[in-house]
């Protein structure tokens, strides 16, 4: 089946209407195209939230940084940064939260150390195991009367799997698709704790687990689907796409909120949920020269309210953030860096399963709120090990070269 995919692109993405047609259409059809192989792949719900985890990428916006030969390895790390402390019910901001020093707020620093493997021309495999380091300051989890910060740290879930380009780098050097299956393991700490203030016996402190946007790991086995998309327009002018999907089959991991120590109206929310998540991203990447490059693009990613597979009880904050992404990255020998830091221009936190719930038993419209950051900055390094030396791979795309 993969052969007769790899037919098909190369026709789709090798013809002489698309060489034909203008920039702007064909970019269109470019797009267009890879939507439609990912919709045929999986059927991926539009929703999702800001406690999306670290599953940050080392992959930059350009071919040449991802491709590999037989024999070869790549090491990567991938650092993730962002404050969330928007508020957001629905697609509606609540400002009154940071005008009344209410807001929660979440620093949140992830880092993924990545090993690529070269199996064979067009085949790779991955393992990435992530660290984090996270705090989180509020209100409301300290008695509501004083500001107090919980803190959690260490290895996160790590990920392990295969990837392969479906057009053969000899055959067609201008652009490719590779995709990716994979498994998540709970090697993160999904029971991190901390002392919480005001809430212990005669309003002492207690040690609680902290909040599921903070845990490391979230203990489920899951899933991964993956994908990744170039194509050369002319000259140094790529459009580039990609995401993935987390599948996480388990439905809640027993760890307790303490959310309905809040409201007895809670109780539906006092364990926490295992949710899948996304991440998608398209654009543009331009070669400013032979080592350096600039792109713009879309990203969308998010916590969807159910799961794909499994049930969705428990306790989660779905919601989605669309963002623009500028970057830029830079490519000599073994070398590669990338750069972007997406700003967020749109945020929705939907009703979840729980809201709902709580909405048909009591009568009162629900809808709980969710912080979001204004952007985030994500930094990729990469250095890659040739196989016998410095050697190039075939039919493999290089800076140098494509501004002619």
């Amino acid at each position: 089946m993969a052969f007769a995919h790899s037919d098909i692109l190369y026709n789709l993405l090798n013809t002489n209407f698309i060489r034909k047609i203008p920039i702007m259409k064909k970019s269109i059809y470019i797009i267009t195209t890879i939507l439609f192989f990912l919709a045929a792949n999986a059927q991926l719900s539009a929703q999702g939230c800001v406690a999306i985890r670290q599953f940050s990428t080392c992959n930059g916006n350009n071919l040449s940084s991802n491709l590999l030969s037989k024999g070869e390895w790549q090491l990567g790390m991938n650092y993730r940064y962002f404050k969330s402390f928007r508020h957001f019910r629905g697609t509606h901001e609540e400002p009154d939260r940071v005008a009344n020093n209410t807001e929660v707020i979440n620093h949140s620093h992830a880092w993924d150390f990545t090993v690529t493997y070269g199996v064979g021309k067009r085949l790779f495999a991955s393992f990435t195991l992530p660290f984090v380091l996270n705090t989180r300051s509020s209100l409301y989890e300290h008695g509501r009367t004083e500001r107090h910060y919980s803190f959690s740290r260490g290895v996160a879930d790590s990920r392990f799997g295969f990837g392969y380009w479906l057009i053969s780098p000899e055959k067609y050097s201008k652009g490719n698709i590779s995709i990716g299956l994979g498994i998540k393991l709970p090697t993160g700490n999904y029971n991190a704790s901390d002392i919480f203030y005001n809430v212990g016996a005669n309003g002492g402190p207690e040690v609680r687990p902290v909040d599921q946007s903070i845990q490391p790991g979230d203990g489920g086995f899951g899933a991964t689907l993956d994908l990744q998309f170039y194509q050369q327009i002319t000259g140094g002018l790529y459009v580039y796409g990609g995401g993935f999907y987390l599948f996480n089959p388990r439905d809640t991991n027993g760890i307790r909120t303490f959310r309905e120590t809040l409201s007895p109206v809670l109780q539906n929310e006092a364990i926490m949920s295992v949710p899948d998540q996304y991440s998608f991203r398209a654009g543009f990447n331009y070669a400013l020269s032979n080592a350096f490059g600039v792109s713009a693009g879309v990203r969308y990613e998010g916590v969807p309210v159910e799961d794909l597979i499994g049930d969705s009880n428990g306790f989660r904050r779905p919601g989605t953030v669309l963002s623009v992404d500028p970057g830029i990255s830079y490519m000599k020998n073994n070398i590669s860096f990338s750069l972007s830091v997406p700003f967020a221009i749109k945020r929705n936190r939907p009703q979840s399963l729980t809201d709902l719930e709580t909405e048909q038993m009591t009568g009162t419209p629900r809808n709980g709120d969710a912080a979001f950051a204004d952007y985030m900055i994500n930094v990729g390094i990469g250095y890659r090990f040739h196989k016998g030396g410095m050697g190039e791979m075939p039919g493999v795309p290089k800076w140098e070269g494509l501004k002619n």
